[in-house]
C-alpha cells in the first residue's frame, strides 16, 4: 500500500463507519485539516501514531507482512 492508498483507504473506512471528520479529529485531538490533508494526499508526514489512532478508532490495526513479488487484486483492477 502506498500514501496515496493510505489516505484513500482512512476516509473509505470513516465513511463506513458513518463519521465526519470533524468528529474523527475531535475524538482524537488532531485537526480536521490534518484528516483532510491525509485523506486527500496533501499532507507531507503526519506520523505513525497518528495513523495507528486514526486506524484504531475506525476499528482496525496496522499489520506487517511479506510483500508478494506478485501485484495484488487490486493493483491489478487499477492498472497499476
Amino acid at each position: 500500500m502506498d500514501y496515496q492508498s493510505l489516505g484513500q483507504t482512512l476516509s473509505t473506512l470513516r465513511q463506513q463507519n458513518g463519521v465526519s471528520q470533524q468528529t474523527l479529529a475531535n475524538h482524537l485531538d488532531i485537526s480536521r485539516a490534518t484528516i483532510n490533508a491525509v485523506e486527500n494526499n496533501r499532507s507531507g508526514d503526519i506520523g505513525i501514531r497518528k495513523v495507528m489512532k486514526i486506524l484504531d478508532y475506525l476499528g482496525k490495526e496496522l499489520v506487517i507482512r511479506d510483500k508478494s513479488p506478485f501485484p495484488t487484486f487490486e493493483e491489478l483492477r487499477d492498472g497499476q
